[in-house]
């Protein structure tokens, strides 16, 4: 047998090395193949992929001007994210979010969603707090209104002693955030993009009176973000209704200190403590207090925590328009309320982080509760057949061109 050729000696001595590492390392090669699988998957969150609506930047950085909404469907229509093209700045986010990726992450082998701890939170079908007598398991929450009795998933109160006010059960920002919006639909305007779908809540897993529909419309256009919810009674019975959001707006120059809000309203709602939020039925003048933010120029933050019932709000030109301002990063929002239902504001802000929530809600804190001695709360009653609209736009504003 004649001897091998030595190109032919070096292909085996190759093959032998190859096959070598091969068998040595087979997860290399599973994993590098399991990452390209998952790459081609497209992300879902909630069941169903993110939607973003998206538009040009036209003005070539002479004005702030929206460039994108992200919202999901999957997790009861969160919009997600929304970002802008601020002068100075180029694009930036405007809420408070993890990743999609990270998000994703997260929310692994949970259910529920994660509540309304990131971008904009639907709040239906009831916004802020409800508090009621507790099971003895402390897993449900039981009120009442206009004589018919609701039994409510309640929030956990760890370390509460039966002989306090805080024995009481809590419920916190309704019952979407794991639902999923259906018949989803896009269309591109002149402006922008709009997005609109339906959540088929029925009776809310069993907790409300009645079946409900809600509608959701998304506009994006360069000048305005419009989100738009109607609530339509499809069932057979009388049912109270109302509906809020739970934007963290974020501060872009991540200086709270500086940061700068104006809120139209004359009255704050008395608690019993930050770490009840329990409201004491009082309704209290902001006028010389620390919670009068009513100056149109915006009032510093400083280190003043809020998380806080604003009401007897203060209409203009059809809006309640609650104002963020961060002149170090030259930016601003104005968060305008337009439905005539909106009739407080809750404002979150605590020390140490670089966001505002800006919640336009329908009604008072536990809306239900005898603390109000028969006040109007603000929960609309939805009769059969009946709807009620929320809607809330943002603008942008540009503080430094403003005070030239």
């Amino acid at each position: 047998m004649t001897n091998q050729s030595h190109p032919t000696r070096i292909l085996l001595s190759f093959l032998s090395v190859s096959i070598a590492l091969f068998v040595s390392h087979p997860s290399r090669t599973a994993a590098q193949a399991a990452s390209e699988e998952a790459a081609a998957v497209p992300l879902q969150i909630g069941g169903l992929a993110p939607i973003t609506l998206k538009r040009a930047a036209t003005s070539n950085g002479a004005k702030p001007e929206f460039l994108s909404l992200t919202f999901l469907p999957g997790l009861g229509m969160n919009v997600f994210q929304i970002t802008a093209n601020i002068p100075g700045k180029g694009e930036i986010p405007l809420l408070t979010s993890p990743s999609l990726e990270e998000l994703a992450n997260r929310l692994n082998g949970r259910s529920g969603g994660m509540g309304a701890g990131f971008g904009t939170a639907f709040l239906i079908p009831y916004p802020n707090r409800i508090f009621g007598e507790i099971s003895a398991d402390g897993t449900t929450l039981t009120t009442v209104w206009l004589g018919h009795s609701l039994s409510l998933p309640a929030n956990p109160r760890p370390g509460n002693s039966a002989s306090s006010a805080s024995s009481k059960g809590v419920v916190m920002h309704g019952l979407i955030f794991k639902d999923q919006g259906q018949d989803l639909h896009t269309e591109s305007t002149a402006g922008g993009q709009t997005a609109t779908a339906v959540i088929h809540a029925g009776n809310f897993g069993g907790h409300w009176l009645s079946d409900t529909d809600l509608h959701f419309t998304f506009t994006l256009t360069g000048d305005v973000v419009n989100e738009k919810i109607t609530a339509t009674n499809i069932g057979h019975e009388d049912e109270p209704m109302a509906i809020g959001a739970h934007p963290y707006f974020a501060i872009p120059s991540e200086n709270r200190a500086q940061a700068r809000l104006y809120i139209p309203a004359e009255k704050i709602a008395g608690i019993t403590s930050y770490e009840e939020e329990m409201p004491t039925g009082e309704l209290k003048p902001v006028s010389g207090t620390v919670y009068d933010y009513r100056d149109v120029k915006g009032v510093p933050l400083d280190d003043h925590a809020l998380d806080d019932n604003f009401s007897h709000l203060l209409w203009t030109d059809g809006a309640v328009g609650v104002k963020l301002i961060d002149p170090e990063a030259n930016y601003g929002i104005d968060v305008e309320g337009v439905s005539p239902t909106i009739k407080t504001v809750q404002v979150y802000s605590p020390q140490g982080k670089n966001f505002v929530a800006v919640e336009d809600q329908f009604n008072f804190v536990d809306p239900f509760g005898k603390e109000w001695n028969g006040m109007d709360t603000g929960m609309v009653t939805l009769h059969p057949g009946c709807s009620t609209t929320w809607e809330v736009r943002l603008r942008l504003l540009n503080p430094n061109a403003s005070s030239k």
